[in-house]
């Protein structure tokens, strides 16, 4: 499993862009397989044709993520915007704030005063004008979240490569988009709660992505990378985690995150990952066990819910497996005990009769 090195971070600038927009800078934290390298190849090679993309997937699957590792291979300033209800036009492209004012006094003739005052309105570019002017690779995360009306500036900009403000700056009624930007969208399945439907001249526009949950070895990789914790305790983990996901006994459906915090805690507290072990059982039921919604009055489902889940920890971590050990080694180890516990009885029958031997030991 390759570990690319690409991760956002945000970094302070000396140029007029600093506070708008986010450096990125080598890392080694961002795990790709094969499957995460093809879908960011794809993304890719569509952005440098000067397609805007849409990834488009439920929480959990990495979307935001693996939206910032293909704009760090672009090798462009990112200017990141998070959609929200209460979005406007004004908020992604600026407006008229604030006046500038100025006064002249005139005493040209000492015996005639002049006053000329005059007040100007400032303009303030906001993260998609900057993004448009310098050339950044926009990342619009949640796009579907801002209402269709806030949304429609882009349409110009995705397809004409035309700005237009909607208020004039001065002068300035239009903007030109700079050849280098590009924009990369993610959103939630429609089924989600405070997702509006996108207007399907912008959908028309982009090229949409499906991303679904990650594949085993992917999961096994980021867990690992973001808990610290050995593998062969991740695996045990990351198959309890998409083990229930699969059953579907949920309303909520637990995520890579889930098993990250699991792993975490963990690793903080160096529990087993064992049924044996109460705390580690009690970190997997409050993570897992609270994505389903039961009313007051359906204790009895609450039961059932509780021994799945249960059922599922003792068939992924069981007791009497060796926790730190691989599965292969397992039969050996319970084998070596056996003989073990045979060699102990035969000492203590040895010692019961101490003609068997106990005389050439003395």
């Amino acid at each position: 499993m390759e570990r690319q090195p690409i991760m956002p971070v945000a970094q302070r600038s000396s140029s007029h862009l600093a506070g708008t927009t986010i450096a990125v800078r080598p890392s080694t934290n961002f795990v790709t397989t094969p499957a995460v390298q093809e879908l960011a190849n794809r993304a890719l090679g569509y952005l440098q044709a000067g397609f805007p993309i849409h990834f488009r997937g439920p929480a959990g699957s990495g979307k935001t993520t693996l939206a910032f590792h293909v704009a760090a291979q672009l090798g462009r300033p990112v200017v990141f915007v998070t959609g929200d209800d209460q979005m406007t036009t004004s908020n992604l492209v600026g407006g008229q704030f604030g006046y500038q004012y100025r006064k002249v006094v005139d005493r040209f003739i000492h015996s005639v005063l002049k006053y000329e005052e005059d007040a100007i309105r400032n303009w303030s570019d906001h993260r998609l004008t900057t993004a448009c002017r310098d050339g950044c690779t926009l990342i619009y995360d949640e796009f579907t979240r801002s209402r269709a009306e806030a949304n429609n500036i882009l349409l110009g900009v995705l397809e004409e490569r035309l700005l237009v403000l909607p208020v004039p700056n001065q002068n300035e009624s239009y903007i030109k988009v700079h050849p280098e930007f590009r924009a990369i969208f993610t959103s939630n399945p429609q089924e989600y709660s405070g997702v509006h439907d996108a207007q399907d001249a912008l959908s028309d526009r982009m090229i949409m992505m499906d991303v679904d949950y990650f594949d085993r070895d992917t999961e096994l990789g980021i867990t690992a990378s973001r808990s610290g914790l050995a593998e062969s305790k991740v695996a045990k983990i990351v198959d309890l985690v998409r083990d229930y996901r699969a059953s579907g006994e949920y309303d909520q459906a637990p995520t890579l995150r889930a098993g990250i915090m699991i792993a975490r805690m963990v690793a903080s507290q160096n529990l087993r990952t064992s049924s044996a072990d109460p705390r580690f059982v009690q970190i997997c039921l409050d993570l897992l066990g609270a994505r389903s919604a039961f009313s007051s009055r359906s204790t009895e489902e609450r039961q059932q819910h509780r021994k799945m889940l249960m059922s599922l920890i003792d068939h992924h971590c069981p007791a009497l497996q060796a926790d730190d050990e691989p599965a292969d080694k397992q039969p050996r180890l319970r084998a070596e005990s056996g003989e073990a516990v045979q060699r102990r009885r035969s000492a203590r029958s040895d010692s019961a009769h101490p003609g068997n031997g106990s005389a050439e030991m003395r």
